[in-house]
């Protein structure tokens, strides 16, 4: 999607859009291995391991019941997650005041909820979003779903997936998973387990996307100008960042040294930071004047990090 999303669709060009194009575009230098010694958990770093116990700020919250695939809200006042009975769950950051968004119907495996906020453009008459997206697994294929967010008990419906390149075909409907969220204006990332490409939907206008580069695990940065995704390199998964602003050599792999696995990242909500999964627990990477620093050890727990806005 070279001239795929950079350009954006002639219909996202509007005000709205414009005001996304801010963010300088990533320099990638190289790093290292991981630092061998923790540091204290960063503010506001999650970490989930798909028990009852969930790691805030260094603090383990029993939440009451099992949490797997934890998100927070854009604010960081709610949490969405998968419970034990594999039903859509939001609560307060605590695990109380529980209520089941959306039950699972059964012999469904439902896995990643993200939110979607945006504000309401009046301009263009567009109604504000509060929803959360999540993959599904039906009959062993895995498409992606939406339900509001305030729900309770609600029915989940199906996104639709179209193409903003007529040339380049339909978009796969099915293999789709690991979405995520971000920006002002409901935009989300997910990948193709058929393919191993990482897709963008623009849900601005006419709900339009395309691929973006190969790779799995995506996360839209908080001003959906970036993307950060993992890609195997020389038998180890790396992170790459994908500038959506930039033309040519967008994409860079921001830990070209690494002698492990690095994968489940996740931005900090000032798009400085990203958080990810190792082998050995939860590190860091910090963005500088030239790129992103050496990674940090963040935490020797392992699980999903997440941020709490």
């Amino acid at each position: 999607m070279s001239a795929r999303y950079r350009r954006r669709t002639a219909a996202a060009v509007t005000t709205g859009v414009a005001a996304l194009l801010a963010v300088a575009a990533v320099s990638a230098t190289a790093t290292a291995a991981p630092a061998a010694k923790a540091v204290s958990v960063p503010r506001g770093l999650t970490i989930s391991d798909g028990t009852r116990h969930v790691l805030v700020g260094g603090r383990s919250i029993d939440f009451g019941t099992v949490v797997r695939d934890l998100a927070w809200n854009p604010s960081g006042s709610k949490a969405a997650f998968v419970d034990g009975h594999g039903n859509l769950v939001v609560s307060d950051p605590d695990g109380s005041h529980r209520v089941t968004v959306a039950a699972n119907p059964g012999n469904q495996t439902w896995s990643h909820p993200t939110w979607q906020v945006a504000a309401a453009d009046k301009a263009d008459g567009i109604p504000a979003k509060n929803n959360i997206i999540f993959a599904a697994k039906i009959n062993g294929s895995t498409v992606l779903e939406s339900v509001k967010a305030t729900s309770n008990h609600g029915r989940p419906a199906k996104i639709s997936l179209n193409s903003d390149d007529p040339e380049a075909g339909a978009l796969p409907k099915t293999n789709n998973t690991w979405p995520n969220a971000g920006g002002a204006y409901g935009t989300s990332v997910y990948e193709n387990t058929h393919n191993g490409e990482v897709y963008i939907r623009d849900d601005y206008l006419r709900q339009q996307g395309g691929a973006l580069a190969k790779g799995s695990e995506p996360a839209l940065a908080p001003d959906a100008e970036e993307v950060v995704f993992v890609r195997s390199v020389g038998g180890h998964d790396h992170l790459f960042v994908d500038d959506l602003t930039a033309g040519t050599n967008a994409v860079k792999d921001i830990t070209p040294h690494a002698t492990t696995d690095y994968t489940e990242p996740t931005w900090s909500p000032n798009g400085k930071t990203i958080a990810f999964r190792t082998p050995s627990g939860t590190y860091t990477v910090t963005r500088t004047a030239h790129g992103f620093g050496k990674p940090v050890k963040a935490s020797a727990h392992k699980g999903l990090p997440a941020y709490r806005g």
